[in-house]
């Protein structure tokens, strides 16, 4: 036999004896059907309004329908909860939410889910600040005017939130302990109640996510005194920022999309780009800022790791107003 044929009938037998490749599966498009989204507050909220404007723009681009459920309740946790218990298979996401994420690990002594280990976090969606309103019996029309109103009558006003462990609770808590006065606090659920009850006398205040309560405030129902952002809000930029008059006082609402741990890693990017896509849109940052939101995208693993400095952020602030729910 010549060296050719020896070579060749080797390269046969090579690749007689070499294992079948296994075919190409074709990975699923996702989405293939309609997605559930859990929301964690009541409907007609400023998060709410946010969420189904995302879920909006995000069945444009899929061509799917994304569909808001409502799980209202504990300041988000019954609907983070059931985002945690979901089938990890894509086709259930929800809010990811400061008040839950953020706050309840140190403010509540125990959760029925662990933020660190019971979630796909996706990306952030937006961030917003709360607004310091007023009813419109109540004299002081500045920051400095009310905190000596209230320093003058300790115990004697009370401010409204939209439930313990939101951030317009926890800014409440941080206003007290900043200002060194005392109030009390009365938890809603949701804002809209509270806002009922703010304009009709019986509680005086609310550091309400801003929508809301800017709305209030053009319509001459409530008096808006400082939003409690870094800066104030390219929405209403005659408003000054609590820092102004209180400095270092900060606090955010945010926002972002999440999924039940174990979610695949495949279908996580997937959502994190079109999430990207949505919120580069000029339709949807237009809406956004209407609302006095700003879009904001983040990558998973940022995502993440701004939830749990956020967390360590918050706890010094919560643990020194005294709040705690059982």
């Amino acid at each position: 036999m010549t060296p050719i044929a020896a070579l060749r009938r080797r390269s046969l037998f090579a690749i007689a004896a070499a294992p079948l490749a296994a075919p190409a599966v074709a990975q699923p498009a996702w989405p293939a059907n309609s997605i559930r989204f859990i929301g964690l507050f009541p409907p007609g909220g400023g998060t709410d309004i946010l969420s189904r404007l995302w879920c909006i723009k995000m069945s444009e681009i899929t061509g799917q329908q994304f569909v808001v459920e409502n799980r209202a309740g504990s300041a988000g946790n019954i609907g983070t909860e059931a985002i945690a218990r979901a089938v990890p298979d894509g086709n259930t996401i929800g809010l990811a939410s400061v008040a839950p994420l953020g706050i309840g690990p140190t403010l509540y002594s125990r959760l029925p889910f662990n933020p660190t280990r019971d979630f796909s976090y996706v990306s952030g969606l937006w961030q917003l600040p709360n607004l310091l309103v007023v009813n419109n019996d109540v004299p002081a029309r500045s920051v400095p005017e009310l905190i000596a109103l209230l320093r003058a009558n300790p115990g004697r006003f009370a401010y409204a939130s939209s439930g313990s462990g939101t951030t317009v609770h926890i800014s409440g808590e941080m206003f007290k302990t900043m200002a060194g006065i005392d109030m009390l606090h009365v938890p809603y659920r949701g804002a809209a109640p509270a806002h009922v009850d703010i304009q009709g006398g019986r509680v005086h205040m609310i550091f309400d996510n801003i929508p809301q309560g800017l709305a209030l405030h053009r319509d001459g129902k409530v008096r808006a005194l400082a939003v409690t952002g870094a800066q104030r809000s390219p929405v209403a930029p005659e408003i000054p920022t609590m820092a102004e008059f209180l400095p270092g006082f900060e606090i955010n609402s945010w926002g972002g999309v999440m999924g039940p741990a174990g979610m695949p890693p495949a279908i996580v990017a997937r959502l994190n780009a079109l999430t990207k896509q949505a919120l580069e849109s000029d339709d949807l940052k237009r809406r956004f800022l209407e609302n006095g939101a700003t879009p904001w995208w983040t990558t998973p693993e940022d995502f993440a790791a701004y939830r749990a400095a956020n967390e360590a952020a918050l706890a010094p602030i919560i643990r020194a107003s005294g709040a705690r729910v059982d």
